[in-house]
């Protein structure tokens, strides 16, 4: 349970930018600039590099 209305948002927006989300979008939909989203959630977002990996390597491929 969270433990103040913040903690819902924090999830919110932590959940979208895994999930794929275009930063962009999810600053538009948190109330955030690009560039205050990305310092506040950047650690949020680790973990990722094989999905990314395997995003670039299908683009390169044609796919």
């Amino acid at each position: 349970m969270a433990a103040q209305p913040y903690d819902l948002r924090h999830a919110a927006v932590s959940l979208w930018l895994n999930v794929g989300v275009p930063a962009t979008e999810v600053a538009k939909r948190a109330g955030h600039s690009v560039d205050v989203l990305l310092r506040v959630y950047a650690k949020c977002m680790g973990g990722q590099q094989d999905l990314i990996n395997g995003k670039i390597n299908n683009a390169l491929d044609g796919e």
